[in-house]
């Protein structure tokens, strides 16, 4: 039952808005001053609060203004006797979701209670939108590589810099690009996406600069494109290595001169939007073979991120398990499933070519194929599972599982050091060089883990 607080001096107003909203299956409060209200909302939580704007003391014009520093987000819906356009025309700038005039019609009172609260409804989905999408892309690891990741973004996120990301599919460019935007002024504005690689040549100026009705064939409507609909906000190319020479031209264009004209169209379009570009491609190497625009990288590399793949931090793995098995239980609304040593080691052993994308989809499909609450040895694919398919260098020593991520890190960070120092003839030197260590610190480790030549 949605709750109304009734805010006016007048006690005959009072008691008939109260039966006219009990009838209709509201529950009613009442507050016959502005200092009342502002009392009451600290204890009660309304949905709407209908206030009249001409009371003694504080009129309802300055108690919508504190209501609104008190509770952003709640709903009024203001009355008046005496209103005018200028009234309402304030009435709406500080924050009101409708003005209604006395003598009150039944009708009038109840349309706009009943637009003011969807307005609520849809304000509350796209905040618990907004929140589900946080949590979909949040970066998940606690690893050198990915804290070092995350500093960067904290660094560059507030600045006007374009960014250009690196990193193999799967990694998750993605992830950094919506965390950059989530942490900048531009937050509140739109994201947009082009995935590159997946729009046809013939179609990509189009689906960035929009087109006019009658453009070309098929183009019935006129069609605000990429570009225009982040303006004010962030537009991500993805795969941008994979755009054609004619179309990096064009965004290079756009890049230094923020407007463009539509496709068929000839009236120039002002936007301000951040580029995010991403890619898998070694740019450089596609500028020597002339398929990528040097002066274009040079323009989107302001800010160059490298997200590191999976492999080179695999101590992040047992916190990935955790979180892609709660969120893939929870969708499939099954219990939390666990996983036993035996298939955790091998999954620390295998390399993940794949990426984070990789282990996302297995812990999916083991969610849902695993008949049991425990995953298996057994129940991972034949290239996961096998040691055999493994050199002896690659092999983990089968591990106890760890109570807790601190010893989890600690077990693979020793094993890890063992392959390196065996792999090098337990040459301590040219072991610390070869994984960026400082000698001093890697003969401490080989101290703290008491580990011996074999």
């Amino acid at each position: 039952m949605k709750s109304i607080l009734i805010v006016d001096d007048e006690n005959s107003i009072r008691q008939s808005l109260e039966g006219i909203l009990e009838d209709e299956g509201f529950k009613t409060s009442f507050a016959a001053t502005g200092e009342e209200c502002l009392t009451l909302i600290q204890t009660e939580d309304p949905d709407l609060i209908l206030l009249d704007i001409w009371m003694p003391g504080i009129d309802g014009l300055e108690t919508l203004k504190r209501i609104k520093q008190l509770r952003p987000h709640q709903l009024v819906v203001m009355m008046s006797g005496h209103g005018s356009i200028e009234t309402a025309v304030k009435a709406t700038r500080l924050g009101a979701s409708d003005f209604i005039e006395k003598p009150l019609s039944l009708e009038k009172v109840l349309l706009s209670i009943q637009n003011a609260l969807k307005i609520g409804q849809l304000v509350a989905e796209n905040k618990a939108l907004k929140e589900k999408i946080g949590r979909d892309y949040q970066m998940i690891g606690t690893s050198l590589a990915i804290d070092q990741l995350k500093q960067q973004i904290k660094m560059a996120a507030p600045s006007s810099g374009w960014v250009l990301i690196n990193g193999e599919n799967g990694t998750g460019k993605e992830l950094v690009a919506r965390a950059i935007h989530q942490q900048s002024t531009r937050a509140e504005k739109p994201f947009v996406e082009v995935n590159c690689a997946a729009i046809p040549e013939e179609l990509i100026e189009s689906e960035l600069f929009g087109h006019e009705k009658g453009a070309f064939t098929g183009a019935t409507a006129a069609r605000k494109g990429k570009f225009d609909q982040a303006n004010g906000g962030t537009l991500f190319l993805d795969e941008i290595g994979d755009m054609s020479l004619k179309t990096q031209a064009k965004i290079l264009r756009i890049l230094q001169e923020q407007k463009f004209d539509r496709v068929g169209g000839n009236r120039t379009i002002q936007v301000d939007v951040r580029v995010i570009a991403a890619t898998n491609k070694n740019l450089q190497k596609e500028i020597k073979v002339g398929n990528f625009r040097e002066d274009l990288f040079f323009r989107l590399n302001v800010l160059p991120f490298q997200v590191p793949p999976l492999r080179k931090r695999k101590d992040d793995i047992p916190q990935l398990c955790r979180h892609f098995l709660q969120y893939f239980c929870g969708k499939e609304s099954r219990e939390i499933k666990s996983i036993t040593k035996e298939a955790f080691n091998a999954l620390l052993a295998y390399d993940w070519p794949g990426n984070v994308r990789e282990l996302k989809n297995l812990i999916e499909r083991l969610v849902i194929m695993t008949p049991g609450q425990t995953i298996n040895l057994a129940d991972l694919p034949h290239g996961i599972k096998q040691p055999e398919s493994r050199s002896e260098t690659q092999k983990i020593t089968p591990l106890e599982l760890p109570d807790s991520y601190r010893e989890a890190k600690e077990e693979f960070e020793k094993q890890f050091l063992i392959e390196k120092l065996r792999k090098n003839n337990w040459n301590v030197s040219k072991t610390a060089e070869e994984i960026g260590l400082e000698r001093s610190n890697l003969h401490r480790k080989i101290k703290a883990y008491q580990i011996e030549a074999t």
